[in-house]
């Protein structure tokens, strides 16, 4: 996700109730177990994201598929009361809307069933991409998450040593991830996107 610049609630009491009618609208904004975070995009951070959604648009139109990127969304899981989630780049299946309590008037996602793919694109808080998120996205069962490291921020014990601009592609399989890494001119594998043909670097570079 984006640049975390400071926790605005010191202590968990934000409530997803307070949270959406203060910063339902505001997508600077992030709950993790009722604390709101502040995010600020770095200028690369933007460019990776929106490099991504081209890709992933492109793909969407050849498939024919009833998908769309969401460009403004929460997703707030059911069973994490004072979370509220905001990825960087989410496709959102049109057919399981009818589903959702809240999308016919916010644009808020609950079920992990909506979100065939989601990607967060690393920055400073990057512990959140690599393990709450990760975990909560499992749970969810959302079938394919991309962890995208443009600047090797992330701790040596999920992208080596010494540290590199990494892309990890995790597949959902039997309510965990499975994960591969791509650097470099390796062609990235997308389960969701057979026919994606994009190479580590040039997802990483934006």
């Amino acid at each position: 996700m984006t640049l975390a610049l400071d926790r605005l609630s010191p202590n968990p009491v934000v409530s997803w109730e307070a949270f959406l009618v203060n910063y339902g609208e505001d997508n600077r904004f992030e709950l993790i177990d009722g604390e709101v975070f502040a995010l600020e995009p770095t200028g690369q951070h933007e460019q990776v994201a929106a490099l991504i959604t081209a890709k992933i648009c492109v793909q969407i139109e050849q498939l024919g598929l009833p998908w769309f990127v969401l460009q403004r969304g929460i997703l707030r899981p059911m069973e994490q009361g004072m979370t509220a989630f905001r990825p960087d780049v989410a496709v959102v299946d049109r057919r399981e809307l009818a589903n959702e309590p809240f999308w016919a008037g916010q644009s808020v996602l609950t079920l992990g069933s909506s979100l065939p793919w989601v990607a967060e694109v690393v920055s400073s808080n990057w512990q959140n991409d690599y393990a709450r998120k990760l975990e909560d996205y499992a749970v969810l069962g959302i079938p394919e998450y991309w962890i995208v490291d443009y600047a090797g921020l992330g701790g040596t014990r999920h992208i080596g040593r010494p540290k590199r601009p990494t892309l990890s592609v995790c597949r959902w399989v039997e309510g965990d991830y499975e994960i591969e890494q791509f650097r470099g001119d390796d062609r990235v594998i997308s389960p969701t996107f057979p026919g994606l043909t994009v190479t580590a670097a040039e997802v990483l570079g934006g």
